[in-house]
């Protein structure tokens, strides 16, 4: 553990230091999240695929300070792949600050991503993006906001009989019924009564029965709570505290799923170095409802979920695809797409679980760097002081966008491993990597 737990005094030495600073081995699997410090996670299950949303607190910021929704994805549940930006302040003319908890969900080839902001003229509100693909863009759907009663993090569930429902609130919580457009409300603005309720709701069902978790107030930070009900509009019956106040970050977040018949716990805490309440990073956590269909009581781990499969090598696999990671960062490319940089002396990257299979006999890395910059990439296996399988050379490509696949021999890569990037020199940017089977 690296002090996530309540008697936590803020050491992580077992993690390395993000954000460019001395490295020490890694184990750890949360915070899944290491390029950045990434707050509120809604997972959503679409295409066999997790997508993690997120938040994104700015590095050095000394309030909240957030201007942007973040996407992550995952099949394995270890190893995230970065989309990027897929919407921010800018998106909405009249929003001007403080780019909160939002949720997508898909609807008839859609996909709706409902977020609070601060309007210009001031007060909270709530507003859509919507887009074609669920990686973004989103664009204003309406121009406008949806609501602004002062509430904030809307969650938006859609039951069996297809009538959708959005919860949201600070302090007390409320609910409409979304029409089918998605972006329109029918009926009154409803308040309901939960116990302790401060923050951040998530709203899902689960055989016939619906369950409400939300950010609660704890003994110092803030706890994570639920309740259930028969019904998507309650009343709801509270049913304890799922996570107790730990960690660095006074706010948690919670986010549930059902994935590939395992249940996933997405929250937030401060472990990341240098983190804490305005600094916050997204973890998770697996677990198992009890019998009753209640939610155990979770304690947050460095551990993470276990793997659910093998990542494949011998496809190819965007470099921003981390399990765990240090020092560096992920950037967009000028014709889309995401890459690694920010690359310094002693950074690395952790794939986990990769299955060699028989063997592999050489890699293909995609790489570019400016006149100057450059390096070595080493490749090892279990740990970032693990068996060499491959060193490649990264010289001067004509640019920092200018990519050139760099090819490397590969020896005693079989069998499933974790894989480690070790990085040295500076300046050069690394864009996937795939290896080929040995004969």
């Amino acid at each position: 553990m690296f002090g996530l737990t309540n008697s936590m005094l803020g050491g992580i030495a077992v993690a390395g230091v993000f954000l460019g600073g001395v490295v020490n081995v890694a184990r750890a699997d949360n915070p899944i999240i290491q390029t950045l410090y990434s707050t509120d996670p809604a997972p959503y299950v679409w295409n066999n695929t997790v997508w993690l949303f997120t938040g994104h607190d700015e590095t050095g910021a000394k309030n909240y300070d957030m201007r942007d929704w973040r996407l992550y994805s995952s099949t394995d549940m270890v190893n995230w792949r970065d989309w990027g930006a897929v919407m921010s302040l800018k998106t909405f003319s009249w929003a001007k600050a403080d780019a909160w908890a939002g949720q997508v969900i898909e609807r008839d080839g859609k996909f709706y991503f409902y977020v609070p902001v601060t309007k210009n003229s001031g007060g909270y509100a709530i507003g859509i993006g919507v887009s074609d693909k669920i990686t973004g863009p989103y664009k204003d759907a309406l121009g406008k906001h949806l609501l602004a009663n002062g509430g904030i993090d809307p969650t938006v569930w859609i039951d069996d009989d297809g009538q959708a429902y959005m919860y949201w609130g600070h302090s007390s919580a409320y609910y409409v019924k979304l029409n089918r457009d998605m972006v329109s409300y029918s009926g009154a603005i409803t308040g309901v009564s939960v116990q302790n309720f401060i923050e951040g709701p998530w709203l899902h069902s689960r055989n016939k029965t619906w369950y409400l978790t939300y950010a609660g107030s704890g003994s110092s930070n803030e706890d994570i709570k639920y309740a259930t009900s028969t019904k998507p509009t309650g009343p709801w019956t509270y049913r304890g505290q799922i996570m107790a106040p730990q960690g660095r970050s006074f706010t948690n977040h919670p986010g549930i799923i059902d994935y590939k018949g395992g249940s996933y716990f997405f929250y937030h805490n401060g472990a990341l170095p240098n983190g804490g309440t305005y600094a916050r990073s997204v973890c998770v956590e697996k677990f198992a409802y009890n019998a009753d269909g209640s939610i155990p009581k979770l304690a947050m781990t460095d551990a993470g979920a276990p793997q659910i499969e093998p990542l494949n090598p011998y496809q190819q696999v965007e470099a921003e695809t981390i399990a765990f990671s240090s020092g560096l960062t992920t950037a967009a490319k000028s014709d889309g797409g995401m890459y690694v940089t920010s690359i310094s002396n002693n950074d690395y990257i952790k794939v986990k679980g990769v299955d060699f299979g028989r063997g592999a006999a050489s890699v293909d890395l995609r790489v570019a760097a400016a006149a100057g910059a450059g390096g070595k990439i080493e490749l090892r296996l279990g740990s970032q002081t693990g068996t060499v399988i491959a060193t490649c050379a990264i010289d001067a490509t004509g640019g920092a966008q200018t990519w050139k696949t760099v090819s490397c021999p590969v020896t005693g890569a079989a069998g499933k491993q974790d894989l480690f990037f070790k990085f040295s020199g500076s300046n050069y940017n690394f864009d996937w990597w795939q290896f080929k089977q040995a004969a």
